[in-house]
């Protein structure tokens, strides 16, 4: 698996297609996805014209998606969005495939379709996304197969250590959204003072110390030169020192956690409507 990939989360459709185009020009080999985002049919789109571009087969790019919330149940159910993904994304597998958040009624079952779903071979790795550990020690208990990611808000001033520590003793690796932590972690007067004392961006300089730690990253971006910088991170590295100053950035403070939804608290504020974007043009 790809240890820097590119995510595509609140984009629509043709501006998906374009990123993942550009993305995969200058050398991304992971693209994440998600059925809530609604814009699988341009991600697959833009999947399928940079192998074409590029010269690439299928098993070059690996492609991680995600199960919705509202969607969530027993295998029949799973299976059927599952086909439905397939479809709008034009593949025949899926390389990764993620339960995006835990519903507590149903995750367990939910993961069990995906076992069987990996034992088939429609997805090659199955996952999960924003599992505490209370939730991940359930579903540890109660499944045959481990999950190979699970998927969290990481950055420097949310590094999740305790979920970190969990999983890594697991065996699960963490893959971070939100790696750049959006103005926060960016214009954090320590990142600041890094990225000018490396010569490079403060979105460089996060993105270097993430690798440095082995946290696999999934980062958003429409822009080619924000797409290009993000990947430019492999030809410097930060001391053992400085590392040590962005780890102590943290705050342990979540941007977006369960009681921001509705099936976890009715005063949330994201219910489970799938995203609405454009369609990909013609």
């Amino acid at each position: 698996m790809p240890r820097l990939g590119l995510g595509v989360w609140k984009t629509s459709n043709n501006d998906s297609r374009d990123a993942v185009v550009t993305a995969i020009k200058h050398g991304y080999r992971a693209i994440d996805t998600a059925r809530e985002y609604g814009n699988e049919p341009g991600t697959g789109v833009g999947i399928r014209e940079g192998m074409q571009q590029e010269g690439l087969k299928r098993e070059d790019i690996f492609v991680t998606t995600k199960l919705y919330n509202g969607e969530q149940g027993d295998y029949d159910k799973v299976s059927k969005v599952l086909d439905k993904q397939l479809s709008d994304l034009g593949l025949d597998y899926i390389d990764l495939y993620l339960i995006h958040w835990p519903v507590d009624a149903t995750y367990l079952e939910s993961y069990h379709a995906l076992e069987r779903l990996y034992k088939e071979g429609k997805v090659r790795a199955i996952g999960v996304s924003n599992f505490d550990n209370d939730r991940m020690s359930k579903l540890l208990e109660e499944s045959e197969i481990v999950p190979a990611i699970n998927q969290m808000e990481f950055n420097p001033t949310q590094q999740e250590k305790e979920i970190l520590s969990f999983d890594s003793s697991h065996g699960i690796q963490l893959e971070a959204w939100s790696p750049l932590g959006a103005g926060k972690s960016l214009n954090n007067p320590v990142i600041e003072a890094l990225a000018k004392k490396y010569s490079r961006s403060a979105a460089q300089i996060i993105l270097r110390w993430e690798w440095q730690r082995d946290i696999v990253t999934v980062v958003k971006s429409v822009h080619e030169k924000r797409i290009v910088e993000n990947s430019d991170i492999f030809d410097f590295e930060i001391s053992d020192e400085d590392m040590q100053r962005i780890n102590q950035l943290d705050e342990n403070k979540r941007d977006l956690w369960y009681d921001d939804f509705t099936w976890h608290n009715p005063n949330g504020r994201y219910g489970n409507e799938i995203e609405k974007v454009p369609d990909i043009k013609k």
